[in-house]
């Protein structure tokens, strides 16, 4: 005669098994093979492809601001061009994001509530910085929180080893604009004094998007 004892232990590891398989990924997990965002901003609406087998680290950190609400409210506050960067020769072409202010503090970094991440660099992710991509901002190699930025126009000296930041780490991209390109050579172009835009141009909300 069977165990009952070992027939309940099969039992028990069948429903955990089958527990596991059908538990859905959570943000960020490799289970996902993309992400697809929806920016609503004042200027219009940016479609974004997060690649979380890649870059996994950065992808679950920039949706832990989404899940939260926290670029709901945000800004696109600096605009890089041509000609406002006169002190730096290796020059780029840039937008930058950040989250609502109501979620930043005065520290320089901002700090949003959420630690920064180690930086992963495009040697290991194979993400570059081509036009369309999303990255994110940062002082040091691992200080990088919620602040971001979308390449307008293919920007190698952002990758590692790019001369950009004189570190030479580069900067972590982790996904691309499928839509909305015009939107953001839109911003790029709004009113400025420097590199400030004024007045930022505010992003309304950020939403995952279902197939």
């Amino acid at each position: 005669m069977r165990n009952p004892a070992t027939k309940m232990i099969r039992i028990l590891s069948g429903l955990l098994l089958f527990g596991l398989l059908g538990m859905p990924a959570g943000p960020g997990q490799a289970q996902e093979r993309e992400i697809t965002l929806e920016m609503t901003t004042e200027a219009g609406v940016i479609e974004i492809v997060l690649d979380p087998v890649r870059a996994p680290v950065t992808v679950s950190n920039f949706m832990r601001y989404v899940d939260a609400g926290q670029y709901n409210g945000g800004v696109f506050h600096r605009t890089v061009t041509m000609d406002n960067q006169p002190n730096n020769d290796v020059k780029i072409e840039v937008i930058q994001g950040a989250v609502n202010p109501d979620f930043r503090d005065d520290s320089y970094p901002p700090n949003s509530g959420f630690d920064p991440i180690p930086l992963e660099r495009t040697t290991s992710t194979e993400i570059r910085h081509v036009d369309g991509a999303i990255s994110m901002a940062r002082m040091g190699p691992d200080t990088a929180t919620s602040g971001f930025f979308f390449c307008i126009g293919d920007q190698p000296e952002l990758d590692y080893g790019g001369k950009r930041n004189p570190d030479g780490q580069g900067f972590a991209a982790f996904g691309r604009v499928t839509r909305g390109m015009d939107v953001i050579r839109k911003i790029q172009k709004s009113p400025r004094e420097n590199q400030r835009l004024t007045p930022p141009v505010v992003i309304t909300s950020v939403m995952r998007k279902t197939r």
